[in-house]
């Protein structure tokens, strides 16, 4: 493809000589920080529903793909061909129910069948549990969610969303307890339990934890930008501003 081709000439030229210093001297674990960045930028150009915006940060998050193939292209490793293959047979291998004679009856029987192939497949490095494979980068409500989902998948759940609800006031008491205590171990431990147990419930609901916790900081984002600008407004400085003041405009602004 054309355009595949020129940007790889692009970057060719970023990192051939007489190109920019930054992008020469980079490497992997360099860039790293970068790819993360622009996947939440992604993140954020779905939720607006932008087209320009989409559009925008899907190419920035595919430049993370070029450069890092380019830099293993330097060092001999490997190339974005390579890539691009590997991908298209892992997907083939994956999905035997279109490339083969496989037969499924819904996404949930996809799913199982794309697990059980990963566990069947002759992976980098060896690994002693199905949940070997999780990145331990993952922020931790992702990492919740995703170990969460792989252990019902081989049938460790519970049942009904109850018996999570019930877990979840379990939970918050054993919070209490420990406030109590004023063991700040104590606290940490079992407010991580807390968190684990609501991301199971949002899991089982389906409902992404990431997002519901995105929607609601950006909720509390706009109305605590209203208490701002009454502040302004008034010519106050918001520290100074009465509890009860702000909270009235919280609840308007909530309505």
């Amino acid at each position: 493809m054309k355009e595949l081709d020129r940007l790889m000439d692009i970057m060719d030229t970023l990192r051939g000589p007489g190109g920019c210093p930054w992008d020469v001297e980079q490497d992997h674990k360099s860039i790293m920080k970068c790819l993360i960045e622009e996947t939440y930028e992604l993140a954020d150009a779905i939720e607006s529903g932008e087209r320009e915006y989409l559009m925008e940060e899907l190419g920035d998050v595919f430049l993370q793909v070029v450069f890092h193939s380019a830099i293993a292209k330097d060092n001999h490793s490997f190339t974005l061909a390579e890539v691009i293959n590997d991908l298209c047979d892992k997907l083939i291998y994956r999905h035997p129910h279109v490339f083969s004679d496989t037969t499924v009856q819904d996404s949930k029987e996809v799913i199982c069948n794309w697990e059980r192939l990963k566990r069947k497949e002759n992976t980098k490095k060896q690994r002693k549990s199905i949940l070997s494979g999780i990145p331990n980068t993952l922020p931790a409500l992702l990492y919740a969610l995703k170990i969460q989902s792989i252990a019902s998948r081989v049938g460790f759940d519970w049942k009904t969303p109850k018996g999570i609800l019930d877990k979840i006031k379990e939970e918050i008491q054993e919070v209490i307890e420990t406030i109590e205590s004023k063991n700040k171990d104590r606290m940490e431990d079992e407010i991580g339990d807390l968190f684990f147990s609501v991301v199971n419930l949002a899991r089982m609901l389906d409902i992404d934890p990431e997002a519901a916790l995105r929607r609601t900081n950006k909720k509390f984002a706009t109305r605590f930008h209203e208490i701002e600008k009454h502040a302004k407004n008034k010519n106050v400085k918001l520290s100074d501003m009465p509890m009860a003041e702000k909270e009235e405009i919280w609840q308007r602004t909530k309505k």
